[in-house]
């Protein structure tokens, strides 16, 4: 049974993403903010398959103290890392303001680096070939009036991940991106109903990406089905690109 490190539990994508980790039988080790019902009742339904981590990761070095040493240990063989977890700050470029950037790039990017770096310590400690799913966003690839701050974060994993490939590939470690489009989630509800329909629009399938698209394309490049993919980014947005 392989052992996945996702990030971002709570709700929406993060949810979505551990419920069909489960089903397909890996072992997931979820960090979350806090609880949420459907999450409680997931892990009442499978049992130690899902350990549930609180931890909030704007505190790095908490959050690293209460994942790798006081949960998962030396002990516990890590196969893959989703990170998955996110925060969005969006307003145009002449109201940017330093303290929630700040914030963002805690979560959205700091966080992240320094997980996989002790990820990448986990696989090399039991000799595992594992993945590392960075999860990405369109508005890197495109433009979206009030995005940039957010989309310079996830810039920001895509050249992470593709020199973590590079660093790694002779150890069989792989690092892709999942290029995800708009979803219907929390980190969407802030917008309107028509500027939800301008960005579908823009779309080759003229509707939101599937959570379940996103989520089965995750597994697959967790599993050994993908053994020759690294480096990569790999779109699941509609055909937004």
């Amino acid at each position: 049974m392989k052992n996945i490190l996702v990030t971002g539990v709570k709700q929406g994508l993060g949810l979505q993403i551990t419920k069909t980790l489960l089903e397909q039988n890996y072992k997931v080790y979820g960090v979350a903010i806090g609880l949420s019902a459907d999450l409680q009742t997931l892990k009442s339904q499978h049992g130690d398959r899902l350990n549930i981590i609180t931890a909030d990761l704007a505190n790095i070095e908490g959050s690293i103290e209460q994942i790798f040493t006081q949960t998962i240990g030396f002990d516990v063989p890590l196969h893959g890392f989703v990170n998955n977890a996110a925060v969005a700050y969006d307003d145009i470029i002449s109201n940017l303001n330093y303290d929630p950037l700040f914030r963002m790039y805690q979560i959205n990017v700091f966080s992240p680096f320094m997980l996989t770096k002790h990820v990448i310590r986990n696989m090399l400690l039991h000799n595992i070939q594992g993945s590392i799913v960075h999860i990405s966003s369109v508005s890197v690839h495109t433009g979206y009036k009030g995005l940039a701050m957010y989309a310079s974060t996830k810039g920001a994993l895509e050249a992470f991940s593709r020199t973590t490939a590079r660093e790694w590939g002779e150890r069989c470690i792989r690092s892709n991106c999942l290029v995800a489009g708009f979803m219907e989630t929390g980190m969407s509800a802030t917008l309107s109903v028509n500027q939800k329909d301008r960005i579908f629009k823009r779309t080759s399938l003229k509707k939101p990406t599937e959570l379940d698209s996103v989520a089965n394309m995750v597994e697959y490049l967790l599993s050994d089905k993908s053994l020759s993919v690294t480096g990569s980014n790999v779109f699941v947005d509609s055909g937004t690109i």
